[in-house]
């Protein structure tokens, strides 16, 4: 396969390149806490608070003109970060990173399409901050990668949202030969033994050409989440929202559930899998997937859990659509082949999917799929689903519990990708307030209603958040660099 270039190549004069390129010319940040009205569990710890980082980026292109964009991710510390030091240092650490980016991005060079903008900085400035910021830290103490891509999340996107603001077109009408000055072999290499060829493919090759209005939506089952009126102990919280699984899945109307499990206990995943099962099947069909939380170690182990459901309830097995990310996190020092669980159900990559290059390990492994999040960059899910689409893997779009803003991208990813079936959206469950002026604008995208999230309110340019009619306060930023068009 010919290398990707990942040198510098953006131009740094205003006179050559495309007349549609922009530069960086503003940043600021913002820390928005949110507290979980429930508790969600990520393998072992659980989560009761987040900080969602919010960016507004101004950009300017050859001639002078002027937008901004916006980003949002939730900073959610046990998913990004698993480690034995405390919450409150992690938490406190990824904030210090992103102002450190905030900085970074204000002072990136050059000229081009937020594509390539997005990529450069990830392919050359990510890295070399990373690895100052792990510097002096010990080996428990060092930021990982994925949590160093969540924190770059959020000034990425809002750099997408400036440039089709920039342009007045949605984002998903510039990934195109258009507005694009490279094609996808200079990020992805041009030929491989797949005989896959990306010269002359932009990533709108690889998009649907239906973009649906509607989306079919994923309800997560946490693993403290209780299932039955019997294991309540008085201390539900009285805020009019659901409460157990069953209410949920009346008042939203859903079908498909996403069951988190533990991975160490064989006989717990087993019991859980067929308690949603049967709670499912009151209500008519049902999909499920099953989420190991990273935690396995042999496959053995969800083969086991699988066959058994195959012999003793094979509805119920017959319902999984797909495995989810059962094997640990750093795929490269746990080059496990997982062809045995993949041949009885699709195995799809996440926390192991940081970017193209690990899905195409992934698959050399065993992997028919990967699960795409916004919060590893818009830049890299666009990437990792031109490559997994061309190689014929399965996507889908799973969700960081988004709020707010976060919400938005994550869905049009989903609507514009072709997914396995729908979109994961969870933040309805877990912090229900956290987004009420947003919902004032989209109403269909923080509700979920017959089993789906309606996007028809998303409309305009960028990400089509409609950010100026949302009455939403952010105080004071973090930091702030630049000039603005909007002050």
């Amino acid at each position: 396969m010919t290398p990707p270039n990942t040198s510098h190549t953006l131009s740094t004069q205003s006179t050559t390149g495309k007349a549609t390129d922009i530069t960086v010319s503003g940043v600021e940040l913002y820390f928005l806490p949110v507290t979980t009205r429930v508790p969600l569990k990520f393998g072992s710890e659980t989560l009761s608070s987040v900080t969602c980082a919010r960016v507004r980026i101004s950009v300017e292109d050859r001639s002078g003109r002027k937008a901004e964009g916006w980003g949002e991710t939730p900073l959610s510390v046990p998913w990004v970060w698993p480690s034995t030091i405390s919450h409150r240092r992690r938490d406190l650490a990824l904030r210090d990173f992103c102002e450190q980016l905030a900085s970074a991005w204000s002072e990136f060079p050059g000229y081009g399409h937020a594509m390539e903008i997005g990529h450069e900085f990830q392919e050359n400035t990510l890295p070399t901050l990373l690895a100052g910021f792990n510097r002096d830290c010990a080996p428990e103490e060092r930021m990982p990668l994925l949590a160093g891509l969540v924190c770059c999340s959020p000034f990425d996107i809002a750099l997408h949202d400036a440039y089709g603001n920039l342009h007045d077109r949605p984002i998903y009408d510039c990934y195109n030969a258009e507005f694009m000055n490279h094609d996808l072999s200079h990020y992805l290499g041009e030929s491989d033994a797949d005989g896959v060829d990306f010269a002359g493919k932009y990533p709108i090759d690889y998009m649907t050409d239906n973009v649906p209005e509607e989306l079919p939506v994923w309800h997560l089952v946490g693993g403290v989440d209780l299932l039955d009126p019997s294991e309540m102990n008085g201390s539900i919280p009285l805020d009019g929202e659901p409460f157990l699984l069953e209410d949920w899945i009346n008042r939203d109307g859903l079908q498909n559930l996403k069951v988190k499990l533990r991975g160490n206990d064989a006989e717990w995943d087993f019991d859980r899998l067929v308690q949603v099962g049967l709670i499912a099947a009151k209500h008519g069909s049902y999909t499920l997937s099953a989420d190991f939380n990273c935690t396995v170690l042999e496959p053995a182990y969800v083969n086991g859990v699988l066959d058994r459901l195959s012999a003793e309830h094979p509805d119920i097995y017959d319902s999984i659509l797909y495995v989810e990310q059962p094997f640990p996190y750093d795929l490269e020092a746990n080059k496990i082949d997982v062809s045995s669980v993949s041949s009885r159900k699709p195995l799809l990559m996440d926390e192991s999917a940081h970017n193209w290059q690990l899905v195409r390990l992934g698959r050399e492994l065993g992997w028919t799929g990967v699960a795409l999040k916004t919060c590893k960059t818009q830049t890299g899910a666009i990437l990792t689903l031109c490559w997994a689409k061309a190689h014929g893997m399965s996507i889908m779009v799973q969700d960081l519990t988004n709020p707010m803003l976060a919400q938005i991208p994550h869905v049009l990813l989903a609507a514009n990708a072709g997914t396995l079936l729908g979109v994961e959206s969870n933040a309805m469950q877990f912090y229900p307030k956290a987004s009420l002026p947003e919902a004032q604008v989209h109403p269909g995208l923080y509700q979920r209603r017959e089993g789906k999230l309606d996007l028809r309110s998303i409309d305009g340019s960028g990400f089509g958040y409609r950010v100026q009619e949302i009455s939403r306060e952010l105080g004071e930023p973090a930091v702030r660099f630049g000039s603005f068009v909007i002050d």
